[in-house]
């Protein structure tokens, strides 16, 4: 697939709703440190080095791609425009890492966007890989699948006493970081969050928001993640964070259950204002947008709003992004008020995409 399909699709499947728990767990993420033998980790390799590492992961390529039944994307980072990258960064197939220095960096994105493999990233290779809703076992079993094949054909890093070796202590080990996101209305809007955030570290995870931050977060999106990995297996970083989660869930229901019982005209009015503005609007900020697709997320997951389905917050959390707007329109150095203007007219097309038919309709 070319570049520009990359780049302009909105279709990112582990963002669709459906899995597991999808009213409150949005996606689920395995992610897997490695490094290869004998080569200075990237911050302290040359560009020589860099490209030796390059090379030799792009001559795994055809094999991932035949072991996985499906084609995967090359992405030349330095190739890319600023612009580019960042769209990339939007939808979570790259890093920030990754653009800092582009030169000899680059990323595998498999067709259904569920697998981003980065190449000299903070390590050698970063092996990423996501399912919707509470599902931390199938990106688990991919992960795995990849990294036995890299592991056969690339002499990676690894210490009997260590374990995997890697360029951040908090990784060393399993080189495992699991992370679930997490969609938190009914916390946020009873001021509950900050307890779930506190109390994290006590249970050797981190909790984050999305966008914003613990004070100020944007679209109630957090994520939540192991911190460490020294000493631990696998299976249990992974049972310990879906315990923790689950748990999570359970509070997030309780408080919109508290919500819809004790201020239910409030929180209608709040859901259909934000539907309304969202479908109607001529322009759009990214906050703004965020904040009312968060409540309308909200209404639908309760069934206040039945006139669309959940897919259409996939859609339009994609077309609050700046730069995937940009790239959009083919134009760098869009207004604001030219971006807010398309960004409205996105998510109104969104909500018609994703319209409940007269005969669905209850």
């Amino acid at each position: 697939m070319a570049i520009n399909e990359l780049l302009r699709d909105k279709d990112l499947t582990w963002l669709k709703s459906g899995g597991t728990d999808s009213d409150v767990v949005i996606a689920s993420r395995i992610r897997l440190a490695r490094n290869l033998r004998g080569e200075p980790f990237p911050n302290r390799a040359d560009f020589n080095q860099l490209a030796k590492v390059l090379v030799a992961t792009d001559g795994v390529l055809p094999e991932l791609e035949k072991s996985m039944g499906m084609s995967f994307d090359r992405v030349d980072v330095e190739r890319l425009s600023t612009v580019q990258r960042e769209v990339l960064i939007e939808k979570q197939l790259i890093t920030e890492n990754l653009v800092k220095n582009p030169q000899h960096r680059a990323a595998y994105v498999s067709y259904d966007r569920c697998i981003s493999i980065m190449v000299n990233e903070e390590d050698h290779l970063r092996i990423q890989c996501w399912a919707p809703g509470l599902n931390l076992d199938l990106p688990m079993s991919t992960a795995s699948t990849l990294d036995d094949l890299i592991e056969s054909k690339l002499d990676i890093a690894f210490d009997e006493k260590m374990g995997y070796l890697t360029s951040c202590p908090t990784n060393l080990g399993t080189g495992l970081r699991a992370s679930v996101l997490l969609h938190l209305p009914g916390l946020v809007f009873t001021r509950n969050v900050g307890s779930i955030i506190n109390i994290s570290p006590q249970l050797g995870l981190a909790v984050r928001a999305l966008y914003g931050d613990a004070k100020e977060p944007i679209g109630c999106l957090f994520q939540i993640s192991n911190q460490l990995t020294l000493g631990f297996s696998e299976e249990e970083l992974i049972e310990n964070l879906k315990s923790a989660v689950t748990e999570i869930v359970a509070h997030e229901r309780r408080a919109r259950k508290a919500l819809a019982l004790y201020r239910k005209e409030q929180l209608e009015d709040e859901v259909w204002r934000a539907y309304g503005t969202l479908a109607y609007a001529r322009l759009l900020s990214e906050k703004e947008t965020m904040e009312l697709l968060s409540k309308v997320r909200l209404g639908i997951d309760l069934k206040l709003i039945s006139e669309v389905t959940a897919d259409c917050y996939a859609d339009i959390l994609l077309a609050s992004r700046k730069s995937y707007l940009q790239n959009l329109a083919e134009n760098a150095n869009m207004s604001k008020n030219e971006i807010d203007r398309l960004r409205a007219r996105k998510t109104r097309q969104a909500l018609l995409d994703h319209r409940v038919s007269a005969e669905e309709h209850p």
